[in-house]
């Protein structure tokens, strides 16, 4: 076997371990992220004595890595759920991360004696919430929507200035008045990037007809990347404007959405395994003994000090309950960026960059352990958990071009008021009807008095020009049940 069919092989084998991590570490009650980088681990040189030290093809494939997951998280992520949550998701991306910065920094500086470049640096570093630990944590925890919006939000957001800042601190650069101007023009540029991309991309595809439906989710894809691309290429915050493309580009109403979302959800587990295999991969574990105290130490400033005291300065004014707070505090959950950002501030030649790189990785590994293993007990313990609640509907379509119709395909949500409701009582408009019922993997053509069932699967066949009552008319219903007008419920 020649080093090419070796390499797909071990990547091949590897990414089928990953894959069943994630079952493993659902029965274990452990994030998944914590196995990726066992696996790494594993094969690096500690296990299996695989070699591997490049710093600067870590840090850009990390970089790649945070920007698929970026793009995943946006295109996931309901308007419906980070709407009542602009105001705390923002102010913990902005400043709750410039408050931890700065709390952080100021006691390492006094107890680890760091000087206070270096000692802000590494508050920069750990700051930064992570995407793909939140992403694939909290999601499997019941709380309000507010807080998963907040927190997802949060997570999406704050890595640009936090970026921004470790680059600033990193560089040895001096700062200047116009500092936080430059910081303020890269986050606004980025956002407005993000979102001229986001409403340009979705109205290009809405009008493309491309001759294949897995052209869709790759167009969706490269146009978050180009996001980045764009908003680095015009010294503005290229995370950002990745998450605010894949946010207008996941909510917009866009051909084959269901296939774009499925295909960005299992780009986004690829990189994920991808980034934590390779962080593993480059750790060395001979160093890691040596910057546990240290680790310890910044993790108990971090969690006991700087990030409780920063959400209730960034919430308190919001006037967001205590408890919600606690919860906010304690799912501060980091992950791969903060080991991302060290390797940043390595390559360029920072110095004690590679102590900050190992002791993020001692840090992460301890605190991803701790919070996600206790935050269902934390959520229960804050009386935060909340019963289960229907879903909002979902609507997948495929645009029938040369008929100027279009194909809906429906899944009726648990606990949707669709159920129990016959098919004439949806009264569609007129040159809209339902094709095809699936209930159990049988499918059948149903009749007005066909009676929807919760799981059900509906095809619905209707006119371009009536796509969107459609629509309307199928969320009223599953919103309010069958006198949803009486109810005043539209379904916008």
């Amino acid at each position: 076997m020649n080093g090419v069919e070796i390499a797909l092989g071990a990547g091949a084998a590897v990414l089928l371990v990953a894959v069943l991590a994630v079952r493993v570490s659902t029965r274990l009650g452990l994030p998944s992220l914590l196995l990726y980088l066992v696996i790494g681990l594993l094969i690096g040189e500690a296990g299996l004595g695989v070699q591997y030290s490049n710093t600067a093809l870590t840090a850009a494939l990390g970089i790649g890595g945070l920007v698929l997951i970026l793009a995943e998280g946006g295109l996931t992520t309901r308007w419906s759920v980070i709407r009542p949550a602009l105001g705390p998701g923002i102010a913990l991306a902005t400043v709750a991360v410039a408050v931890s910065i700065g709390i952080t920094g100021w006691v390492l500086h006094l107890v680890l004696g760091l000087d206070w470049r270096t000692a802000l640096l590494w508050g920069a570093v750990l700051s930064s919430t992570d995407a793909a630990a939140v992403f694939s944590v909290l999601r499997a925890v019941r709380v309000p929507a507010r807080l998963a919006g907040a927190l997802e939000l949060e997570s999406g957001i704050n890595d640009a200035p936090v970026y921004i800042v470790v680059v600033l601190l990193a560089t040895g650069d001096p700062f200047r008045w116009w500092t936080p101007l430059l910081v303020g023009y890269e986050l606004l540029a980025g956002a407005l990037v993000g979102a001229a991309l986001g409403f340009g991309g979705a109205w290009a595809l809405r009008r493309a007809a491309l001759p294949a439906t897995g052209l869709y989710p790759l167009a969706t894809i490269a146009v978050c990347v180009l996001a980045f691309a764009a908003g680095q290429g015009l010294h503005a915050s290229g995370f950002l404007a990745t998450y605010l493309a894949g946010l207008v580009l996941g909510n917009a109403r866009l051909p084959h959405r269901g296939d774009t979302l499925s295909f960005a959800e299992g780009l986004g587990w690829l990189a994920q395994i991808a980034l934590f295999v390779l962080l593993g991969l480059y750790a060395s574990p001979a160093r890691l003994p040596g910057v546990l105290i240290p680790a310890l130490i910044a993790g108990a400033v971090l969690v006991v000090l700087a990030r409780p005291v920063s959400v209730a300065l960034a919430l308190t004014p919001l006037q967001v309950p205590w408890r919600e707070q606690g919860f906010l505090s304690w799912s501060g959950l980091r992950g791969a960026v903060p080991i991302v950002l060290a390797l940043i501030a390595l390559t360029r030649g920072f110095p004690g960059a590679q102590q900050l790189v190992d002791v993020v990785f001692v840090l992460v590994v301890i605190l991803t352990a701790v919070q996600g293993v206790t935050l269902p007990l934390i959520v229960r313990w804050l009386a935060l958990s909340r019963p289960e609640q229907s879903r909002e509907m979902e609507v997948d379509s495929a645009a029938l071009d040369e008929m100027q119709a279009e194909l809906l395909q429906i899944k009726v949500p648990p606990l949707s008021r669709l159920h129990g409701v016959y098919l004439w009582e949806l009264r569609l408009p007129i040159g809209s009807v339902v094709s095809l019922v699936v209930r159990d993997g049988q499918g059948f053509t149903p009749e007005p008095t066909t009676r929807l069932q919760a799981r059900d699967q509906l095809l619905i066949v209707t006119t371009a020009a009536q796509r969107e009552q459609v629509e309307q008319r199928i969320r009223a219903v599953h919103r309010a049940g069958r006198l949803a007008r009486w109810r005043g419920e539209t379904g916008v």
